[in-house]
């Protein structure tokens, strides 16, 4: 786990200062003027027979469906017995479906596991299987085996992230460094953080103490809700402790997951055909614009939903589904768990004016050669119109167009013989060929000549 965290929260200031003497009216009087005419509901929560502040009566319902996730496999070295896997790997986990014995944990807690094993907080070990695992998410969903004996299993109650403010308590709870269930407390200190690595990232950041052993366990609202998955933290310092930053998958996201994994196995994701990028204090100077959050559209895939969309290079998308969009973070997460066949509503800037589209996630496609309005992908290389002629402006490593020896830049002036003035003409030249196709190309003024196999007639 990526690791990190320290903070003393003024709650627990106010826990001192009013823990000697305090009654449930002190508790109303921390709230804020707008609320104090309420019922006593807004108080801090209060145990008036031990005479102290305490979440435990929401806490507690949640904690025994939070378990810890042992990961074995192939022990290395010289007396490895591939028939009797060993400890490498520990975490936390989570129960969502208690009948069927389901439970939410991280990838890399089970990634490269061949057993695995559940301890529940009454003592009980049991066997689980792996579902399945999205690395994109950094997901897992295990099922715990039944051996015989009734498996009366806690699950937790789980609550939409979008509700979630920043300021709100969060509890992580897990098995960190070796220790028993542990609980800490912090708040939720941002929203929609992205840009750690991962390919579909919108995490919660939070200042709850998160430790190596915490990964895949679940960070709970006030009410022992589920609303995320703990997933990383950032650490400053050489020994990789908590330094007050963790991110946790919003359970917006890891529903989802679960259940494309619950049913197929693997997520299935659709593509948009459109690359984005962050729009950064220096891009938004070029583009002439007052703001500094968004997404600037970096590539736009030809034939693809995005082209159809009518987005072009520059555009910067400023809110999709109706949430604000702060980076490419926030558009490549709300495409990660958008199902093919489904539609984005999208709000960009163009020219400094804004714009409206509905932007389609498809499955992605397969076919070698696909034709856009100004340009084309045909075996691997983009294609693209430029002054009578037809340029690659990229190719992909091991394609065949690769293999045929086109590098971006490369200038196509005829196919099979054929002179090409566009890409719509190249498209149709290769569309019609039965085999290898002649190409002549312009590099650096010179013409070449060269030979482009299909994968078909390999």
């Amino acid at each position: 786990m990526p690791i990190r965290l320290k903070a003393v929260s003024s709650l627990a200031v106010a826990f001192a200062v009013f823990g000697a003497t305090a009654a449930p009216q002190a508790a109303l009087a921390l709230a804020p003027a707008a609320t104090r005419s309420g019922p006593p509901a807004n108080a801090l929560p209060y145990d008036a027979r031990r005479g102290v502040f305490s979440f435990a009566p929401d806490l507690e319902g949640s904690l025994p469906a939070v378990v810890q996730v042992t990961t074995l496999g192939q022990s290395r070295g010289p007396s490895s017995d591939a028939a009797d896997p060993k400890p490498y790997a520990s975490g936390s986990g989570v129960i969502v479906d208690a009948a069927q014995g389901i439970l939410i944990t991280n990838n890399h807690v089970v990634e490269g596991g061949r057993k695995f094993t559940i301890d529940l907080t009454d003592g009980r070990l049991f066997n689980a299987t792996l579902i399945g695992a999205d690395k994109a998410t950094d997901i897992a969903v295990l099922k715990i085996t039944p051996d015989g004996r009734p498996l009366n299993l806690k699950q937790v109650q789980t609550v939409d992230s979008d509700t979630l403010r920043t300021g709100d308590l969060a509890f992580a709870v897990g098995y960190p460094l070796g220790l028993d269930q542990t609980l800490t407390m912090g708040v939720v200190s941002g929203l929609n953080r992205s840009g750690l690595g991962d390919a579909v990232e919108d995490y919660i950041q939070t200042d709850a103490a998160v430790n190596s052993g915490n990964s895949g366990g679940p960070l709970l609202d006030s009410r022992g809700r589920l609303i995320g998955i703990n997933t990383s933290i950032l650490s400053g310092g050489m020994g990789g402790g908590n330094d007050g930053i963790a991110f946790a998958v919003p359970t917006r996201i890891m529903l989802y997951v679960a259940d494309q994994i619950r049913k197929y196995g693997e997520v299935k994701r659709g593509e948009t055909g459109a690359v984005f990028g962050s729009l950064s204090a220096k891009r938004a100077r070029e583009l002439g614009l007052g703001i500094v959050r968004g997404a600037v559209v970096a590539d736009v895939a030809p034939g693809s939903p995005a082209e159809r969309a009518g987005l072009r290079l520059d555009d910067v998308i400023t809110r999709i589904q109706g949430r604000p969009v702060a980076n490419a973070g926030a558009i490549n997460a709300t495409v990660g768990i958008a199902a093919p066949g489904s539609t984005l509503d999208l709000i960009y800037l163009r020219d400094g004016r804004e714009r409206t589209t509905a932007l389609a996630v498809e499955t992605p496609q397969t076919q070698p050669i696909i034709l856009g309005a100004s340009a084309a992908i045909a075996y691997g290389a983009t294609l693209r119109d430029q002054d009578g002629a037809v340029q690659l402006t990229a190719v992909e490593a091991g394609s065949p167009a690769a293999q045929a020896g086109l590098t971006a830049g490369d200038l196509i002036t005829a196919v099979d013989g054929r002179t090409t003035t566009d890409a719509a003409a190249v498209v149709a030249a290769l569309r019609a060929g039965t085999g290898a196709v002649d190409l002549t190309v312009m590099r650096n003024g010179e013409p070449q000549k060269l030979t482009l196999q299909p994968p078909s007639a390999f």
